[in-house]
């Protein structure tokens, strides 16, 4: 989990670094369904990735404590959260890049 923490700590990292030097904003080009799936998985994906890094924090701060029901409790929610969050951001890189 730490490793996983880290390596997601470094994507956003990279993410936020490439966001705030690139020239201006990414525009979705495509017609159609395909422009009505690309923004329905963005609206959720979008602020799912945002109330992650929160859940984050506290998730790992209860870890350290030893309070594990409550890093649980959270977890619970979370592991999902940023599963979904994950397959979502490659699926929204592919209909931008690829498809």
């Amino acid at each position: 989990m730490v490793c996983a923490l880290i390596a997601s700590g470094l994507f956003l990292c990279s993410y936020l670094t490439y966001h705030y030097l690139s020239p201006g904003p990414t525009y979705y080009k495509k017609e159609g369904f395909l422009r009505v799936l690309y923004f329905t998985i963005l609206l959720t994906h979008t602020p799912l990735a945002a109330l992650i890094v929160p859940a984050c924090i506290i998730a790992v701060y209860h870890a350290i404590k030893g309070q594990f029901d409550k890093h649980v409790r959270i977890t619970r929610w979370l592991y999902p959260t940023w599963m979904y969050v994950s397959v979502t951001g490659v699926i929204i890189y592919l209909m931008l890049y690829v498809f």
